[in-house]
């Protein structure tokens, strides 16, 4: 079972199971996007189910689960990758509203998921990997609800290992630094990302669905029988990687950027000239736009 299965993280997530061969349940609200991508799923020899839910509300999460029993007689994989975003305003004008429903969909629905899945899942054992974030552990400004909410399904996964482990139920936490998501939306979109976008990463790329699909079929399977109760950081190295804001990183960054060496030592030149008192930064750049 994939939570938010219908577009970008989890589509990938369900697709990648379903190559690997397990019939694939989606639960998601949005009903055409979610048939779209069970059509694809079976034209590509994927057996797969949609069952409509919102993860925040345990009565519908109940029956979805029913639902998928009655239809598969089992359930081993749960994936809780349902999530939303956040509205990025200051935090003086944050809504309680937009607290609770960010928390309610991001962490409360991992709790409602995992509650029910266990019921089927307790007889034979299995895997609950849960998508949380980098932001559990980064922050951007005025992302409080969100940052909140990653950061509890971190805590919530050792603590669900813990009281699972009984039942043979091994439950890890993954989380994503910056994946491109527009190949798995719908309709597919281009990518807007830049060379610094990508550069930016140790790795050197911005991360795909299919990455975070890869460690998610590894962590549901049988290879993974040792991994429980950790969270795993999959953001090309982001997170690593110390940065100092000196003249050197913001000029390797605008040649990246502009992807031309000549403007940027042009640049480097008018800020020196500007450092010995011999011409201002701003009318240099005047003069060079003037003679062009």
């Amino acid at each position: 079972m994939v939570t938010g299965g219908a577009r970008g993280i989890g589509a990938a997530i369900a697709y990648r199971l379903g190559l690997e061969g397990c019939r694939v349940a989606v639960i998601d609200i949005d009903e055409e996007a979610a048939r779209y991508r069970i059509e694809n799923f079976e034209r590509n020899g994927i057996e797969a189910m949609y069952v409509r839910a919102d993860v925040s509300v345990e009565e519908e999460v109940a029956k979805a689960m029913d639902a998928i029993y009655r239809r598969y007689s089992s359930i081993n994989v749960l994936v809780n990758n349902a999530g939303i975003g956040f509205s990025g305003r200051e935090l003086e004008e944050q809504s309680y509203d937009e607290w609770r429903r960010v928390i309610d969909v991001n962490l409360t629905g991992v709790w409602i998921c995992s509650k029910h899945a266990v019921r089927y899942m307790k007889a034979s054992g299995g895997a609950i990997v849960n998508i949380a974030s980098t932001r559990a552990v980064q922050s951007e400004p005025n992302t409080e609800p969100y940052t909140a909410s990653k950061g509890g399904i971190v805590a919530l996964t050792h603590a669900l290992a813990v009281s699972l482990a009984k039942y043979r139920i091994r439950v890890v936490a993954v989380s994503p630094g910056w994946i491109d998501t527009s190949e798995w939306q719908i309709p597919p979109r281009e990518s807007s990302l830049s060379p610094l976008d990508h550069q930016w990463h140790l790795a050197g790329r911005v991360g795909r669905p299919e990455d975070i699909a890869a460690i998610v079929a590894f962590l549901a399977s049988d290879e993974a029988a040792w991994i429980t109760g950790v969270n795993i950081v999959v953001d090309g190295g982001v997170t690593s990687k110390m940065v100092y804001m000196d003249e050197n990183t913001i000029f390797t960054s605008l040649e990246i950027l502009l992807q031309d060496r000549e403007i940027v030592e042009l640049i480097k030149t008018v800020v020196e000239k500007s450092k010995r008192g011999e011409t201002s930064i701003k009318d240099r750049i005047r003069g060079i736009i003037d003679s062009n």
